[in-house]
């Protein structure tokens, strides 16, 4: 019994315990959270993933950790804007979601790493993102110029920071499925994306979903999951 092997989806010294059945329940497969663990445990659990013919998606990944994911794993891609790191097996298992066209809106330019995040995990996931940046409401015309492009999405995801007024702007204007993701981008009294929290959770567009402060990831993933109920 001393020599019995512990379950495949365990990792040495148990510091993860994989949950390998997640892509059939959940439709995508278990993505490593990159902040706070070593490049070692990352590896591990890449490699663990890879075994199984799974896709790979790292988030939150700090600059030294990419450097040595690229080193250990070549084919895969550090996204730097995103901070993320993604490897996808040539024979990995198909998404069963149908592969959405969301619009990925971004009130200023210092949204754009947690837009970007929303973007690459959507790609990851297997729908089709497209990026309307710099577009928040201190410049509503350029809002209003991408209306005919936006009414033709499926989702939208919007990111804002300051007094998070973009997803209102939308919410009144689209009927589409629209997740609002606040950012910690301010002046002063914003407290690290609070106030953009609740100016979204307060929205007089009917609707709105808002996801955590700074979470892209969390927002391209409540898409994905639309999605999956869209299958037949």
């Amino acid at each position: 019994m001393a020599n019995r092997r512990p379950p495949r989806s365990v990792l040495p010294r148990a510091f993860a315990e994989l949950d390998l059945q997640r892509q059939r329940r959940l439709g995508a497969p278990e993505i490593i959270y990159g902040a706070g663990k070593t490049i070692r445990q990352i590896a591990a659990i890449t490699r663990r993933l890879r075994a199984e013919k799974q896709p790979v998606l790292v988030t939150r990944l700090d600059s030294s950790k990419a450097r040595h994911l690229r080193r250990l794993f070549p084919k895969g891609k550090h996204h730097t804007a995103a901070r993320t790191f993604t490897l996808t097996p040539a024979r990995a298992r198909r998404s069963p979601a149908p592969s959405l066209r969301v619009a990925i809106c971004a009130a200023g330019t210092s949204d754009h790493p947690v837009a970007e995040e929303a973007f690459v995990t959507l790609q990851f996931l297997g729908h089709r993102p497209e990026r309307f940046y710099d577009i928040g409401v201190a410049g509503l015309h350029r809002t209003l110029r991408h209306l005919p492009k936006l009414q033709m999405v499926d989702a939208l995801i919007v990111v804002a920071g300051m007094e998070a007024a973009l997803p209102s702007v939308l919410g009144g204007l689209l009927r589409h499925p629209l997740i609002a993701v606040p950012t910690s981008v301010g002046y002063g009294a914003h407290l690290q994306g609070l106030t953009a929290f609740l100016g979204m959770l307060n929205s007089c567009a009917p609707g709105v979903t808002v996801v955590n402060i700074d979470n892209g990831f969390g927002a391209a993933f409540a898409v994905h999951r639309l999605a999956l109920s869209q299958k037949s």
